[in-house]
């Protein structure tokens, strides 16, 4: 008999394959006293020579498969290269005399709090405990989980998947994945964009109800997963899978046209860029621009700060490549869970109230100015917008942008071309910015909404804990009464508003979103033409009562509930 289990969506499609179990193993180390601290020391080395050299592999098999370097294994580099995590362990074994694989563990727990990060950063804690997992399978000489053993078409189950393992993978081989743990912002599930496979995310319990070769059907369009499938489930998916491609090549057809509502209003549908080997993906998804272009990559996982040169030459190939399209570059975005091991900034006891953002860049001016010259040389290579981060007043965005004229005026002095028609926008995602979008905008070209920050923010709930997710609600009337405050102020000065983030991507706010008039929605590259395909089939106008119901609605529970139900109507409509 079938059985329906229901989970996060987190890749698209369908796919019916056996199941293969990837086993789950937490390897945890006895407490032993030694004598002998220089045996244990050198065995402490060759377990980091031993991760070093495999992480080194799996950052080339990265390179050559996906086209870049994963975040997780830069850190891992980073860490061991550091020494911190060695010199912690290391002094467990001479000090205390403990034996090796204990002194990794402790050093590892150690580690997570040494930095302030680790209190925010599900991200830095995953890859410390990754990091310390795979150190203790070579001194207790236990392997990891192998995702190569896989020797026919499947599907993975498991309770986590690592990036590691996901480069291991045999691509032609994994048909789908589904695992216990992980949500709509985890690690995974960002990674599963570009994995082009069914995924579903966060089935609790998943593996009591799982066995190799079982049958399964993975519905990545909607988190949906079905165990032992009768026949006539299994045609059903396969009715609803061929849909899917169907409505995946008329949605291609879209490219060549603008995003244009059933009652004629004009939006722009642009894609994020966060490194620049997702430049080719981009330039074929049907993205009208880049909504956002987080330049974080240049800085990260380096001793020492990019040139302006450098700078210039990621910006200018960025800026070509959209032949004309408005490409809004963010400036330097970090602090809280984004640090650079080229800036030592001091540890804070809340880094997400603290330090991040534009106050760090004011209070670095040989971070922001060099990157603004590169930016404004770049402008003359097509269209090019500026967009400051985490700007909370009006005196904090006019520094800022006194900075950027400065510049301008030095490059021209210098007889450096720069392009006449530059915006300079900033981020709203503070709930001050928003009380103050009305003064803001008689300053700024545009406003774009940055979601993620803004509904924690909002709610004073830290989207990565657990315990306080539950506030954490996108379509929630208080988010959506403060999106419609600034995109009303915003148009109130003849400026467009954007959305970049998580919620621009969400299908139920998206019709509420078009209809208060955002004029620009900046979502991964695979959601453009859904999207905009989504934006033709409806009228904003039609859309008004709608918008009001949710506006007045008591929960975002209703408020999805209310999409869910006259959405289809008025699409068809």
């Amino acid at each position: 008999m079938s059985q329906v289990l229901h989970g996060i969506a987190a890749g698209g499609g369908i796919t019916i394959a056996p199941v293969f179990v990837l086993g789950s193993v937490s390897l945890s180390a006895l407490h032993q006293k030694t004598n002998n601290m220089d045996h244990e020391v050198k065995r402490l080395h060759d377990s980091f020579s031993l991760s070093k050299q495999e992480l080194v592999q799996l950052d080339q098999q990265a390179a050559q498969k996906m086209g870049h370097r994963l975040q997780t294994i830069s850190t891992q580099l980073a860490i061991l290269k550091d020494n911190v995590f060695s010199q912690l362990a290391n002094q467990l074994i001479n000090e205390d005399h403990d034996n090796a694989e204990w002194a990794v563990q402790e050093a590892g727990k150690q580690l997570l709090h040494l930095s302030t990060v680790a209190i925010s950063s599900p991200f830095w804690a995953n890859t410390v405990r990754d990091l310390t997992q795979r150190l203790l399978s070579h001194l207790l000489h236990q392997p990891l989980p192998d995702i190569t053993q896989i020797d026919h078409r499947a599907i993975i189950v498991a309770n986590s998947i690592s990036p590691t393992q996901v480069v291991e993978m045999n691509r032609n081989l994994v048909a789908g994945l589904v695992t216990e743990t992980g949500g709509a912002t985890s690690h995974f599930s960002l990674l599963s964009e570009e994995l082009a496979l069914p995924v579903v995310v966060g089935i609790p319990q998943l593996l009591q109800h799982v066995h190799d070769d079982m049958v399964m059907i993975v519905d990545g369009i909607h988190g949906t997963v079905v165990l032992s499938p009768s026949p006539k489930e299994i045609d059903h998916y396969q009715e609803i899978a061929q849909k899917y491609e169907e409505s995946q090549k008329a949605v291609g057809s879209l490219r060549n046209h603008q995003t244009i509502s059933k009652d004629g209003n004009h939006y722009t549908i642009g894609a994020n860029l966060s490194l620049l080997n997702e430049l080719p993906a981009i330039q074929k998804s049907g993205a009208e621009g880049i909504g956002i272009f987080r330049t974080e990559f240049l800085f990260m996982d380096r001793t020492e700060l990019p040139t302006e040169e450098e700078q210039y030459r990621a910006y200018r190939k960025v800026v070509s490549a959209m032949h004309g399209q408005r490409v809004v570059i963010r400036t330097l975005d970090i602090g809280n869970d984004k640090l650079l091991t080229s800036l030592k900034l001091p540890d804070e006891v809340n880094p997400a109230l603290g330090m991040r953002g534009i106050r760090i860049s004011l209070a670095h001016p040989e971070l922001l100015r060099p990157q603004l010259r590169a930016i404004l040389r770049a402008s003359t290579a097509g269209r090019v917008a500026i967009m400051f981060p985490m700007i909370s007043e009006v005196e904090e965005f006019n520094r800022a942008r006194a900075l950027v004229d400065e510049e301008a005026q030095k490059l021209e002095a210098e007889g450096i071309k720069i392009a006449d028609n530059i915006e300079v926008g900033m981020m709203v995602e503070t709930p001050a910015a928003v009380m103050m979008a009305d003064q803001l905008a008689k300053y700024a070209d545009f406003f774009s909404i940055g979601s993620n920050d803004l509904i924690q923010y909002l709610f004073a709930a830290d989207r990565n804990n657990e315990k306080v997710a539950y506030l954490y609600q996108a379509l929630h009337p208080a988010m959506l009464r403060t999106i419609r405050r600034v995109i009303d102020c915003g148009h109130a000065e003849g400026k467009w508003v954007s959305m970049c983030g998580e919620m621009a991507a969400l299908p139920a706010a998206q019709p509420l979103l078009m209809a208060m008039g955002l004029d620009a929605f900046s979502v991964p590259g695979k959601r453009v033409l859904p999207l905009r395909q989504l934006v033709h089939g409806l009228s904003a106008r039609k859309l008004q009562p709608l918008v009001h119901q949710a506006l007045d609605a008591a929960n975002a529970n209703a408020v999805h509930k209310l999409v869910q139900a006259q959405l289809p109507q008025l699409y068809e409509n």
